[in-house]
């Protein structure tokens, strides 16, 4: 079979006689050879470019091309053409499989094998062609300032052009998936912008410009991949036990024909969300069944163990460092790297926030690779990037367990071989499905140019960006921010997301089947009226579909059931909060204006006095101020039109109503639903626990913020056996890492805060104020918690 091309030799379309055809053969086999003479001899040339028999037909030898080709004095049609053997096709797939190597090599196979797939699998061979070009076309092409070159070099160059249009044409029809960096190091090594910038920081740190050549190229090295076609079809297949047992993947795959034509324009940069260390595996699978080429995979260094580490390189992983310090050199090197595979138009991908979420919901993004890629932008070393926003989320996750155990101050395990084989065990059994969604491409020039970056004020002669420039660091950060943006407003809500939102917003209390769907169908009802994505929640509004969902989860130990009375009722599993907390969190940032608009009705309340809208803008404002760093909220103007829609929800004549906040509240409880106790609770304690501790400082600073982490999770634990603390998923020391870094942008750390030295009230005082903010919006919480519903409900159970 052949590979088309659509364009026809320019002698064909003036109408003239057909050109004199010489075909450039690249061949390693006489199985190789007599394919292609069968292709020949029939209709294959005259059907796919209407050219006769070929006049003469040469191999890729410099001898044989000098003395047959360059010396005719005609100007013959010059076609390379090979065989391309491809493996079997699986589940709409053809990659190479551990089975496939008892014969043979099946992009390669040997004389044999050639001949029993031509016999008996011919849809396993190709006869591609590369694009044709007349030899005065290839002379003119490879001269030298006007001069031809010598006729070896010549026919040398013809050579390398024909291999490379084959190159082309073979990926054409495996879907531009190896498409491969050879001599990377030394071809960045060779960059005499880059050797000037390695002899500015050797100056800049005092070493010799010779050890600063000497630690690029042994770092470059050490990170740089080296994707080879067999081995990453069976790294493919090697890792995809680790998410192919365990979930079902479903892919929304609109949009992804256009990103895929504008990905031979632009590369692409994948950002996904990551809850999972098997994130690349599945996005992996879902770009292989689209036809794109397999990514570039950034990743910590941790994980790269043999042979983990050395089968991910050759699959194209690139490994650096978690942490650059002040090691200059390395900083370079990464930001060369990575310019160099976006000026050759590889797609990359990583994983922004830094490591996999501890709580569910996105962490904060980290800025180093994106100030990299900003800089290739700004220097021209690349046209442009489009930047891919990639939520991946699972209904299910069989690794919660290590997660909760650090996040009650436990060391991680580091990861290693004996590590891995345990990881996979654990992946054996069954999760639901796992949902893969895609956010709109942004394009990095333009996003950054709207965010404010100087392009025009850097020095384009440096391949880092500059530090001076504080527009170009706000830039970045708008722009970590809009991609979050942009996951979050693709991540669906899924079954196990809204039914621990339903058991974790009571306490002490076991609920019926029955119980858990009315506190669920409400909810349900909302994410309906707001078109929020999702997961198969129509299951949910079923007896027997809740049970189902409920009796999954109490599989996976996370729900608890006992069934010894009337009827089951379902709890969540002691010890599993932090676990139930991580699949609502999956889905709870659709939840957050609904709840801040609740408090804030509370609120007013409490001031009959004041309109009750007048007083609720600014108490929402002031929550999204203590929330910012555990949410990515929009600028204030755009946050409140999101909260004007939250309120069209349940009084459309707000805007002319004076109705007294006791009544808005009352249009709230009608929704049969009450959020904030669901979902903003443990957020809020958390930052209550680390309010507490720095009051007991009085006025001395904090020295150590990891030993008030620590600090917070033991007076945390000691906190829940008090009943002081409402649930164990507020004991969490991600939720006390940012909560120290809140009470740190409030200047309540201490005085060396610049924040804290500017403000005029002592640093005790305002630690109290801050504590008693936060005990008032506990008692909203609980207010809120008793107004909902489904809770009284409950209640009235109780005789």
């Amino acid at each position: 079979m052949t590979q088309e091309l659509t364009d026809r030799p320019s002698a064909d379309r003036s109408g003239s006689e057909p050109p004199p055809v010489v075909v450039l053969v690249d061949v390693s086999t006489t199985v190789e050879r007599d394919v292609i003479a069968q292709w020949l001899a029939g209709d294959g040339l005259r059907a796919q470019f209407d050219l006769p028999t070929p006049d003469d037909r040469l191999d890729l030898d410099p001898d044989d091309v000098a003395e047959r080709l360059i010396r005719r004095a005609d100007d013959p049609l010059v076609l390379p053409v090979r065989v391309l053997w491809l493996p079997p096709e699986r589940d709409g797939i053809r990659r190479a499989h551990f089975s496939d190597l008892i014969f043979s090599n099946p992009r390669a196979p040997h004389r044999l094998m050639q001949r029993w797939i031509v016999r008996n699998a011919p849809d396993r061979h190709r006869v591609l062609t590369g694009q044709p070009a007349r030899l005065s076309e290839l002379r003119a092409r490879y001269s030298e300032d006007g001069r031809e070159l010598t006729k070896s070099a010549l026919a040398r160059s013809i050579i390398r052009a024909a291999r490379l249009a084959l190159d082309r044409a073979e990926r054409s029809v495996i879907g531009d998936r190896y498409k491969v960096p050879q001599h990377v190091a030394e071809e960045i090594m060779e960059s005499t912008e880059y050797r000037a910038q390695l002899d500015g920081i050797a100056d800049e740190i005092g070493i010799d410009h010779g050890e600063a050549y000497r630690r690029a190229e042994s770092n470059l090295r050490g990170m740089v991949a080296t994707q080879t076609a067999l081995i990453s079809d069976l790294f493919s297949q090697a890792m995809r036990p680790l998410h192919a047992a365990a979930w079902q993947i479903e892919a929304d795959e609109t949009g992804l024909a256009e990103l895929r034509r504008l990905n031979t324009r632009h590369p692409l940069v994948f950002l996904p969300s990551h809850r999972s260390y098997v994130d690349p595996f599945v996005l992996d699978e879902v770009l292989a069944r689209n036809d794109f080429p397999p990514s570039h995979l950034i990743g910590g260094a941790n994980l790269n163990f043999w042979p983990i580490g050395t089968l991910a390189r050759l699959s194209g992983a690139v490994f650096i460092r978690r942490s650059f310090g002040d090691d200059e050199v390395y900083k370079a090197s990464v930001a060369e790297y990575l310019a160099y595979l976006l000026g050759k138009r590889f797609n990359l991908e990583w994983y922004f926030e830094g490591g996999r979420t501890r709580t569910g919901k996105l962490r904060p993004p980290r800025y180093g690779l994106l100030n990299y890629l900003a800089s290739a932008v700004r220097t021209r070393k690349v046209d442009d990037v489009l930047l891919v926003p990639v939520s991946i989320t699972y209904e299910r996750l069989n690794e919660l367990g290590a997660i909760a155990f650090e996040q009650l101050g436990g060391d991680k395990r580091a990861e290693g071989i004996s590590w891995f084989v345990n990881y996979i065990r654990s992946q054996q059994k069954s999760a639901g499905k796992v949902y893969v969604r895609f956010g709109g491409a942004l394009s990095a020039r333009e996003r950054l140019a709207a965010h404010g970056d100087p392009f025009e004020s850097v020095d384009e002669r440096s391949a880092t960006p500059d530090p001076e420039s504080e527009e170009a660091r706000l830039a970045v950060q708008k722009l970590a921010f809009e991609l979050a943006v942009g996951i979050n407003n693709v991540t669906p809500v899924t079954v196990n997301a809204v039914v621990t939102l339903a058991l974790l917003g009571v306490k002490d209390r076991a609920l019926t089947g029955e119980e858990v769907r009315a506190a669920v169908v409400p909810v349900l009802d909302y994410i309906e009226k707001r078109g929020i994505p999702k997961g198969d929640l129509d299951l949910l509004r079923s007896n027997a579909g809740m049970v189902s969902v409920l009796e999954e989860l109490a599989a996976a130990k996370v729900v608890t059931i006992y069934a010894g009375g009337d009827e089951p009722v379902y709890s969540i599993e002691p010890g599993q909060h932090l676990i139930a907390a991580f699949y609502r969190n999956s889905g709870v940032h659709w939840f957050v204006n609904r709840a801040l608009l609740e408090l804030s009705a509370l609120a007013a309340a409490e001031n009959p006095g004041v309109l009750p809208f007048e007083q609720g803008w600014a108490e929402a404002e002031r929550l999204r101020d203590l929330l910012k760093y555990e949410f990515f909220f929009p600028d204030r103007e755009t946050f409140r039109e999101q909260m004007k829609a939250e309120i069209d929800l349940i009084d459309p004549d707000w805007e002319t109503d004076s109705s007294p906040a006791l009544e808005l509240l009352d249009r709230l409880t009608a929704t049969g639903f009450m959020m904030v106790h669901r979902t903003l609770r443990s957020f809020f304690d958390a930052q209550l626990v680390v309010a507490e501790r720095l009051c007991l400082r009085g006025d001395d600073a904090v020295t150590d913020r990891k030993a008030l982490i620590k600090e917070c999770v033991g007076v945390g634990r000691q906190m829940l056996l008090q009943a002081r603390l409402h649930s164990p998923e507020s004991v969490s020391s991600e939720l006390f890492a940012a909560a120290v870094r809140l009470a740190g942008n409030r200047g309540l750390l201490g005085p060396s805060n610049d924040v804290s030295a500017a403000h005029p009230d002592g640093l005790a005082a305002r630690r109290d104020e801050f504590a008693a903010d936060l005990r008032a919006i506990s008692a909203r919480t609980v207010r809120a918690a008793l107004l909902d519903p489904s809770n009284r409900r409950l209640t009235r159970g109780i005789g």
